[in-house]
């Protein structure tokens, strides 16, 4: 089982974690982080276009000359596709572009994208956002003392709105909770930055802060 550094707000390390071997550390799946993605950005698309057919075009309702003796091609109607102003043949029309993706597929997906982002180096765990008020400047000063650059997504708990107002507003950084950990987001940035307790698979037991050793020593001593 992997481990990497916890750190403090402010960059000083703060002990040790200990990173899920079945979510950090499995082979990258490339085909099926591919599909899930495809189907992540095609369910983005609003399905809204929509051309009119000749039988949605206004006006049309007489022939617009003679069948005979003008030397014309035969017309029945203005709205033929094949008139200027007139019907769309084969045009798009509102439809759902959503595909159907399983459930274990987008699992498989997710805890390949962020063992692809370990193997790199790019996950940042923190002890813990202990903001008193939310100020970005608060928000960029912890980016750059935890060393992130580019494009960041940073994983806060749900209800902590202190972080989230924090991160909100900083460029290049996107704000989610556990719950809303997808494929794209994470393939898409460059660090992913955990709280130990948005740690996917984090326990008490894999997260050895030196605060606690602190007070285990102290314990050991008083005894």
């Amino acid at each position: 089982m992997a481990t990497v550094t916890l750190h403090s707000r402010s960059g000083s390390d703060a002990g040790t974690v200990e990173l899920v071997d079945d979510v950090f550390g499995i082979e990258p799946n490339v085909p099926v982080m591919h599909q899930v993605v495809v189907a992540q950005l095609a369910a983005k698309r609003s399905g809204t276009q929509s051309t009119k057919t000749r039988s949605e075009v206004a006006g049309g309702g007489a022939k617009p000359f003679k069948q005979k003796g003008t030397g014309r091609a035969r017309a029945g109607s203005i709205r033929s596709p094949l008139w200027r102003g007139g019907g769309v043949a084969l045009g798009p029309k509102p439809r759902s572009y959503a595909q159907r993706t399983p459930k274990k597929m987008k699992r498989l997906a997710l805890r390949s994208a962020l063992s692809d982002r370990a193997a790199e180096g790019k996950i940042i765990v923190v002890q813990d956002w202990d903001f008193g008020t939310p100020r970005t400047k608060d928000g960029a000063e912890a980016m750059r003392s935890l060393g992130v650059e580019g494009r960041a997504l940073v994983v806060v708990r749900n209800g902590d709105e202190v972080a989230w107002k924090t991160f909100r507003n900083l460029p290049g950084v996107h704000v989610i909770t556990p719950g809303e950990l997808n494929t794209y987001d994470v393939l898409v940035s460059d660090y992913i930055v955990f709280s130990a307790e948005t740690l996917p698979g984090a326990d008490e037991d894999r997260v050895d802060a030196d605060a606690a050793a602190e007070t285990t020593d102290t314990t050991g001593a008083e005894a």
